[in-house]
């Protein structure tokens, strides 16, 4: 009964993070989870739209992410709106914190999935916001990219 109800491949996307944010590098990040944690992750309960990475005490940790309790935990079930740390290289860390003090650039969730190996990884983005001009030309090219896809069919 529940080995149908977990997914094997999760590949949950913040689509909000495109269409708001110009990407200009990603990155893999390990998540540290608690407890149930990754039973939400794999029945795909996760919310990524608010997400954002912020640095404390030489450490990265994404805030906003926000992972349903687990529908049959019990006491011990995690608290859905956590911060949780990302688990990177020094040397990752410390560039993704040196560009992140830029005027006007972010670090963002776009999409979390579990490996092979059965681990939760998060995928960030160093982003910079769009404008408006931006957003409505994005809409612009996605409108014609399924004009084309009808015409094809």
């Amino acid at each position: 009964m529940t080995a149908d109800r977990f997914s094997k491949s999760v590949n949950i996307r913040n689509k909000q993070a495109s269409f708001g944010y110009e990407l200009l590098d990603t990155y893999v990040a390990g998540l540290m989870l608690k407890g149930t944690e990754i039973k939400s992750i794999r029945e795909g309960k996760v919310n990524l739209q608010d997400g954002y990475v912020y640095f404390a005490r030489g450490e990265a940790f994404v805030k906003g992410i926000n992972i349903s309790p687990f529908t049959q935990g019990t006491h011990y079930n995690h608290e859905a709106a956590r911060d949780r740390k990302l688990l990177l290289k020094k040397s990752e860390l410390e560039r993704l914190r040196t560009k992140s003090e830029e005027k006007g650039l972010t670090i963002v969730p776009t999409r979390l999935f579990i490996n092979d190996r059965g681990y939760a990884k998060l995928e960030i983005a160093l982003a910079r916001g769009k404008k408006t001009h931006d957003k409505r030309e994005s809409i612009k090219e996605r409108d014609i990219k399924r004009e084309l896809q009808r015409i094809k069919f």
